[in-house]
């Protein structure tokens, strides 16, 4: 089975989505179900995984009810506030959902780059493997020291890293990303996403050459055992079509075995998120 293991469903509001600004009105509308289902349909995905947009457990809940009307929803990547007083209980209430399979927080926009490390919301990640949860981080190339030191401390928990950590692709610079993330990728235990990186090229003017390099650290870093194709859907229309950007990494997959192929494009998702 072929996965798409990141996109993203919602009803558009500005004050929900506060983030998308003018610059980017072809995500001012719907992105629902069957809109994404015609996308997958075309390009020969069989499921999807959703992941949240807004930090709210009413998001996790939508999610979830999303996921049970539709088979093709294989899992939902939800949030729960970790830090709070009473995440233990949260955990145990959410995680009887079969397709609750991860939990995220928008790691990349909180003020204090080192909010991972913190007391009240490594109360939180301390039980996720408990409960049977992987853990997503949404990060930027910045948080890449804070994350190494943030996964070290959890060796038997599996992470998925979202995005690649977003490197400057648009400015064309891969140093210091490429040995931070080929550090983070010595951790057995932490998985990335082939997901969220058109977006941080050039919107109008890239080309998959721009985005070779990167893909190409992460590939020897991290093998195809431990990659999987996201389409980071609708973001991704900022920048590529879900068509094309499927083929971009089609095409960047198809010197590997079939086998590799299979991995990146479908198993490991599967694997991972227990789909």
């Amino acid at each position: 089975m072929k996965i798409d293991a990141h996109h993203h469903f919602w009803r558009y509001s500005p004050d929900q989505y506060a983030w998308i600004n003018a610059d980017m009105a072809v995500l001012r509308r719907d992105f629902l179900p069957e809109y994404l289902h015609q996308e997958l349909h075309a390009a020969g995905i069989q499921g999807a995984l959703t992941v949240q947009a807004r930090q709210t457990v009413e998001e996790t809940r939508w999610l979830l009810e999303l996921a049970q009307r539709h088979e093709f929803i294989k899992g939902v990547v939800g949030w729960l506030p970790l830090t709070a007083n009473n995440i233990q209980a949260e955990l145990e209430h959410w995680s009887a959902q079969p397709k609750l399979k991860a939990l995220r927080h928008v790691l990349q926009d909180e003020p204090d780059d080192a909010y991972m490390l913190g007391t009240e919301f490594n109360r939180g990640i301390r039980l996720l493997r408990q409960f049977n949860l992987v853990y997503d981080i949404l990060i930027f190339e910045k948080h890449l020291p804070q994350s190494i030191r943030f996964v070290d401390q959890y060796p038997n928990q599996i992470f998925v890293l979202d995005h690649m950590a977003k490197p400057c692709i648009k400015d064309r610079v891969i140093e210091p990303w490429d040995r931070l993330i080929t550090e983070l990728a010595r951790r057995p235990n932490v998985f990335c996403k082939l997901s969220g990186v058109v977006t941080e090229a050039d919107h109008c003017a890239w080309s998959p050459a721009d985005i070779q390099p990167y893909l190409d650290v992460v590939l020897k870093a991290f093998g195809p055992a431990r990659l999987m194709f996201g389409s980071d859907w609708p973001v991704c229309l900022l920048a590529v079509s879900y068509a094309r950007w499927v083929r971009t990494i089609q095409d960047f997959i198809a010197p590997l075995s079939i086998r590799e192929q299979e991995q990146i494009m479908g198993d490991t998702a599967a694997r991972v998120y227990q789909l």
